[in-house]
């Protein structure tokens, strides 16, 4: 679970470049998820850039929730994320916070 802001860019139906501010929401190695004021079509291929690393994709779900749109997105294979490369402003680490309530008496 993370929290940072990309501009997501993509084509629409008619092949024109559309771009948005997003919310990323959640990020693996495998994809992420980031929400929107709008949705995008299911299959659509998706990219954003970061300081130091791009990230490209395809949508996979787009869901309405109260407060607008949850795009999942499966990154292409030369995309993998890892906190190396890339690491949001806001990061929630499980593993690490199950680890150190693991140690706690």
């Amino acid at each position: 679970m993370c929290a940072d802001m990309v501009e997501v860019r993509w084509e629409d139906e008619e092949n024109q470049p559309q771009k948005a501010l997003a919310l990323l929401e959640d990020i693996s190695p495998s994809g992420a998820c980031v929400q929107l004021e709008n949705a995008i079509p299911l299959g659509t291929e998706v990219h954003w850039d970061c300081p130091k690393q791009s990230f490209a994709g395809y949508v996979r779900y787009c869901d309405y929730r109260e407060i607008g749109f949850f795009v999942g997105v499966e990154f292409s294979d030369a995309c993998r994320w890892s906190k190396k490369a890339f690491k949001p402003l806001h990061l929630l680490d499980l593993e690490r916070l199950v680890a150190k309530t693991k140690k706690s008496p």
